[in-house]
């Protein structure tokens, strides 16, 4: 397999390593959300949807002041039949306070159309009531520098409703999958001067990689379920240190605590 290399989200030596830190006891800190989107077939060519934005409820309830806007979207027209069988595209996505969600919210455009099998294309009419976006449930609990996936599973047939003047309305059928999907691992280099670059690898050497800090500290995140050997390289070399069978599962953040680097 060809062999992979990137740094995930930020470099870790730049970030405030805050599963580090004693605010963790407080609940405070983040973790990555996804949201993507799939979809089971329609009888259909073509079923296109306008999505504007993506935003999530931080609180019980539906207080307007709940809702926080993902910031990284990708806005635009996605026709939902290219996502069936398995296929999915990313939304949004951002870093998120730690604590629990329960709703997540798609704005809606103007532009949506369906493709019938004659190829006439008619736009989809959305009713007056989704005018604020559609909300679907979600309640989930986040975990300090764990990454999550909601994947939005559209049922396209079930969402064209035909109307009886020849016209069709869309009213979003779509069930909510939310997940961990990646941990990561952490820990803490002594001495703290060599400042290694940190490469977590699998057994097919797909590689994710980060550096630590100045104080020794370093997180490595979005690491998917599975076994790694982390490598600790230092600058000319001298003070590498190999750790092999590091188990990440995808819920977790393992901590490696102090790894000591040779010194000689």
């Amino acid at each position: 397999m060809k062999k992979k290399f990137f740094i995930p989200l930020v470099l870790c030596g730049l970030i405030g390593f805050s599963s580090c830190d004693s605010n963790d006891d407080n609940g405070t800190g983040t973790a990555r959300m996804e949201v993507r989107m799939t979809d089971a077939p329609g009888d259909y060519d073509e079923v296109n949807v306008e999505i504007e934005s993506v935003q999530i409820h931080a609180e019980d309830g539906d207080s307007e002041d709940g809702w926080v806007t993902l910031d990284e979207i990708h806005p635009g027209v996605y026709n939902l039949l290219d996502f069936a069988n398995g296929k999915d595209t990313l939304l949004a996505s951002a870093e998120l306070p730690v604590g629990h969600i329960s709703q997540i919210r798609l704005v809606l455009g103007d532009e949506n159309t369906v493709k019938l099998k004659n190829g006439e294309v008619i736009s989809l009419k959305t009713p007056s009531g989704q005018t604020s976006g559609v909300k679907l449930q979600i309640d989930a609990d986040l975990t300090d520098d764990v990454t999550y996936m909601v994947l939005l599973d559209f049922d396209a047939a079930r969402s064209v409703v035909p109307k009886g003047n020849g016209g069709y309305n869309l009213k979003p059928v779509i069930r909510t999958i939310t997940q961990a999907i990646a941990g990561g691992i952490k820990g803490s280099v002594t001495p703290a001067e060599y400042k290694p670059a940190i490469y977590v690898i699998s057994a097919e050497n797909d590689t994710i990689g980060g550096y630590a800090s100045d104080n020794g500290d370093f997180l490595i995140k979005g690491v998917p379920a599975g076994t790694y050997r982390v490598e600790f390289i230092t600058e000319y070399g001298e003070h590498n240190k190999t750790v092999e069978n590091v188990s990440v599962s995808q819920d977790q953040i393992k901590d490696l605590g102090v790894v000591m680097l040779p010194q000689e």
